[in-house]
């Protein structure tokens, strides 16, 4: 990844201790000016705003599939992907101080979380589950009201930030569990080390097409880590394709496949070449 100006702004959606604003600081250390954002459309927002001078976007998550809004946003942005960071998703049951799980009668937090945990619910049916905005703020919630009947389902960070007590850990169905995140800026750079490399085709309406685009690349040896088409907006039944690659635009072999690609596609757009995340 590139060099980051000193303590930046980092915007994320949702509250102080989101599992984004995990990701930011997994990704940039603690040193870095945290930005909440309330919606994905406030968070893509924020740098035109003079808020962040970057943003921190989630794009997928390992059971719930791509977080389809992002997708879209991210497209029509006109950022550029910086770099990347894989967290998992360890959900946690979260008390004000002094409750106990004996008394719990009420969860709240975001729906994806809610269904992350269907083994925990099945296992307590007397526990009601209420659907909230935002994990960490449902955890906000919880605290400020300090009804010791009421939890929340959100990351430990965020019991951290606003002085919850943990009531229960790895309520998650699956351990494997993760998120990827996007860093996201108004500039397009290439650090040295970068192997992935993202972008977006428009098809020709022409047979094949698809296959021969994809021909482009894998005569090379380079390998496709992801395909996700979205529609266009304006367009019915037109579609964009979005594309991960194992591959760096340093590399003459990629070049050369993005040249070669131009002649099946409508349109290419690069939206970042940099470094892959490990989980």
């Amino acid at each position: 990844m590139t060099a980051l100006r000193p303590s930046p702004r980092i915007a994320f959606q949702g509250e102080r201790g989101a599992f984004s604003e995990q990701a930011a600081v997994k990704l940039l250390g603690e040193e870095i000016q945290l930005v909440p954002r309330p919606t994905f459309e406030a968070l893509y927002a924020a740098i035109q705003d003079g808020l962040a001078d970057y943003i921190l976007a989630p794009i997928e998550n390992s059971l719930a599939g791509s977080v389809h809004r992002s997708y879209d946003l991210l497209i029509a942005s006109g950022l550029h992907i910086q770099a990347e960071v894989v967290i998992p998703i360890v959900h946690n049951l979260i008390g004000p101080p002094g409750a106990t799980f004996e008394r719990v009668t009420q969860v709240s937090s975001h729906p994806v979380a809610l269904a992350q945990c269907e083994r925990f619910f099945a296992s307590h049916p007397s526990i009601k589950r209420v659907t909230a905005d935002d994990t960490a703020g449902s955890v906000r919630e919880v605290v400020r009201c300090g009804d010791p009947t009421k939890a929340a389902i959100a990351s430990r960070r965020a019991a951290t930030v606003y002085g919850g007590t943990i009531l229960r850990e790895h309520l998650e169905d699956h351990p494997e569990n993760y998120t990827r995140f996007l860093l996201l800026a108004p500039s397009a750079e290439v650090a040295e080390n970068a192997d992935k490399l993202s972008l977006v085709v428009h098809l020709a309406h022409k047979p094949g097409s698809l296959c021969l685009a994809l021909n482009a690349f894998a005569r090379r040896d380079l390998n496709l880590l992801k395909i996700e088409s979205r529609p266009i907006p304006g367009t019915p039944w037109s579609y964009s394709f979005y594309l991960d690659l194992q591959a760096s635009l340093k590399d003459p072999n990629t070049v050369a496949a993005l040249e070669e690609l131009k002649q099946f596609t409508d349109s290419v757009k690069i939206l970042g070449c940099y470094p892959q995340a490990k989980a």
